[in-house]
């Protein structure tokens, strides 16, 4: 009979829900399901983005030649340096992170307020930083022509091996072409903003300057960007259909659109995490500054929001790795 009863009154100890799945609580066990859930739509992502770059491997935009821009150091070419000082500023927030957490466990409150406060600046720095670099691959530098096939070509300088830009060479001639406004007619819409140049002055400017060469978005066994010869660069800029500054969602000077488009959504999309995040711990900052959380007697709040942190720096890695790296 004593052994019925203990046995039954295991059972009820055990699915009455007093019991805990490794003594978490209920807000951080729906953060980790959150977490595992938006680490699945990160991954269908990156799997696709990785498809879709093996499918054009051989006219993917290389790396080291798109983000080569650094705030104030204009014309200077620095490549990937302002994406890994970006990651570096994410990461060393995933550390005061972790600082604030810690802090939360022994009850002090001034340390959770000064490692959330760092934790704040460094997402925002990042925001900020993510949001100039679009700017920068909006508006692109030198830009390029794309061709009656879709193709992008590039030009260089021939003896220097450096891009040039447009604004460097093309003709600028009479034009009578405006940008189509709703309000000049019943039938007209709104159109997008015009290319500097027209097709005819790039081609113009290009046959008057015997140093330039296209470089075609194609890529060599070498992994670089195929040039042409000058012979074979003049009857390639036969073929010049668009003038393209920058890239967006319909063109990309860079090579392949579908690489604006991926780093568009994707950077996007873990942006929008980052900013999230910090306007959460923004939230968090002022409550702990109230000593919402020393009346509670716990920062468990800290812990929680902590675990959201360390997973959007997490998933910048392989980003950043995925975009910037390989």
């Amino acid at each position: 009979m004593s052994s019925t009863i203990s046995t039954t009154i295991e059972e009820e100890d055990l699915w009455d829900g007093g019991k805990r799945p490794f003594k978490a609580g209920y807000g951080k066990l729906m953060m980790w399901f959150f977490i595992v859930s938006d680490a699945l739509t990160f991954s269908g992502f990156l799997v696709a983005y990785g498809f879709s770059r093996f499918k054009n491997i051989d006219s993917w935009p290389i790396a080291d030649e798109v983000f080569t821009h650094f705030p104030f150091l204009h014309g200077i070419d620095a490549p990937m340096y302002y994406v890994a000082l970006m990651t570096f500023i994410l990461i060393f927030s995933s550390v005061t992170m972790v600082l604030a957490v810690d802090a939360g466990h022994h009850m002090q409150k001034e340390k959770v307020a000064f490692y959330m406060l760092l934790t704040i600046i460094g997402g925002a720095i990042f925001v900020g930083s993510q949001a100039w670099e679009w700017s920068n691959f909006i508006r692109g530098e030198y830009g390029a022509v794309e061709t009656t096939g879709g193709q992008i070509f590039q030009f260089v300088n021939e003896k220097t091996d450096k891009r040039v830009a447009l604004k460097d060479f093309a003709i600028s001639g009479p034009s009578d072409r405006f940008q189509h406004q709703i309000n000049d007619g019943v039938w007209y819409s709104y159109e997008a903003t015009l290319p500097s140049y027209t097709v005819q002055e790039v081609i113009s400017g290009f046959n008057s300057n015997p140093n330039l060469i296209i470089k075609t978005e194609k890529i060599d066994e070498k992994g670089h960007k195929i040039k042409l010869s000058r012979e074979e660069s003049l009857q390639k800029i036969t073929q010049a259909k668009n003038v393209v500054e920058g890239a967006n969602l319909v063109r990309n000077e860079y090579g392949n659109r579908l690489f604006a488009d991926f780093f568009f959504f994707i950077t996007g999309f873990h942006g929008f995490h980052v900013f999230s995040g910090v306007i959460i711990n923004i939230i968090i900052f002022f409550n702990v500054l109230i000593g919402t959380y020393e009346r509670r007697g716990h920062y468990q709040m800290i812990e929680k929001v902590g675990l959201y942190w360390h997973f959007v720096d997490l998933v910048w890695v392989f980003v950043f790795t995925f975009f910037y790296l390989v």
